[in-house]
């Protein structure tokens, strides 16, 4: 069908000084499709870092008519969920991150006090505030690699569209502002046997949340790194819209066969979707920054259990060639 395709294409710039203080990007994309004619989206970056100072910023651009059909862009379709219907919807969004680090010479078992602030912003294409969300935190590095890190963030959220986050009534379109506290530990990262652990609580919506999060990794140098998670989110909602109790298991493989064929398998279930997903790649280097993927994905129902939802086979051949 000579009306049912689409292209994509683009060109990009990377920028780097020589000590590498100051990082630059900027990205146009394009995309053409039948119906939706052509559209360009924008992507710019601008990043600063020196032993104390880290600062970075990005704008990106998205039109509604802009589509990808082979890859995947976050927003740019919205689901309705009292019309079950999905609305394409582009989007404009600034980024803004800032950190200071303190390196004490006299801090004992303390490597690094880290200070992060970041604020990220997005209007709809008419640049009406469809969300914004700002952050505080401070993140404390021992000399061991292990880290202690607490954040707070501030939300506010106007809802386009009717939106479910559990079996239960859609929340409403509307204005949302919330906060939530988060506070994390990952152990020494070089022993073989590592663990990370996190804990966060706030508001969610018209509603509350409270999330555990853990996971552990066993390394087997030089070729195996093998990693077990767990995710547990307590929603409860304003009265009438309802609560949940939702779990997430992952496990993770990472199998070095040598410095150029590499095998990376990964599972999740997940008791919201009754999903249980497989994503195995194996990865060729067959050259300095080219590559071929072979990527098989396979979704199955939890319940019935193992039933088959959807499967896919991936190639993809990456050639870095420079001028």
């Amino acid at each position: 069908d000579k009306t049912n395709y689409g292209r994509n294409g683009g060109i990009g710039i990377d920028y780097s000084n020589i000590p590498g203080s100051i990082t630059g990007t900027a990205l146009v994309s394009v995309s053409e499709k039948p119906g939706a004619g052509v559209s360009y989206s924008q992507h710019y970056t601008a990043g600063y870092d020196d032993r104390h100072w880290s600062l970075f910023a990005d704008y990106i651009s998205v039109p509604t008519d802009f589509h990808a059909d082979m890859g995947f862009i976050p927003r740019l379709e919205n689901y309705d969920a009292l019309r079950d219907t999905v609305i394409r919807l582009g989007f404009e969004h600034i980024y803004s991150q800032a950190s200071y680090t303190i390196r004490p010479t006299n801090g004992g078992n303390i490597n690094t006090h880290e200070i992060q602030t970041s604020t990220s912003v997005d209007w709809n294409p008419d640049w009406t505030l469809n969300e914004r969300s700002s952050s505080l935190g401070y993140e404390i590095k021992f000399k061991n690699t292990s880290g202690i890190e607490t954040e707070l963030s501030s939300n506010d959220v106007r809802l386009l569209f009717h939106t479910a986050f559990i079996d239960d009534t859609p929340l409403p379109p509307g204005t949302y502002q919330f906060s939530q506290f988060n506070i994390a530990y990952e152990s020494d990262e070089r022993k073989k046997l590592a663990f990370s652990v996190e804990a966060g609580a706030g508001g969610f919506y018209n509603g509350e949340i409270q999330r555990y999060q853990t996971e552990f990794t066993y390394r087997l140098q030089p070729w195996g790194n093998f990693s077990l998670g767990f995710e547990q989110n307590e929603l409860a909602f304003a009265e009438g819209y309802g609560s949940a109790s939702i779990s997430l298991f992952s496990q993770r493989s990472e199998i070095n066969f040598s410095n150029s064929l590499f095998w990376i398998t990964f599972f999740q279930y997940n008791t919201q979707r009754n999903n249980f997903n497989i994503n195995s790649r194996l990865q060729w280097r067959y050259k300095p920054m080219s590559d071929l993927y072979l990527v098989y994905t396979d979704n199955y129902f939890a319940d019935p259990f193992l039933k088959a939802k959807s499967k896919a086979i991936v190639f993809k051949l990456n050639y870095w060639f420079t001028l």
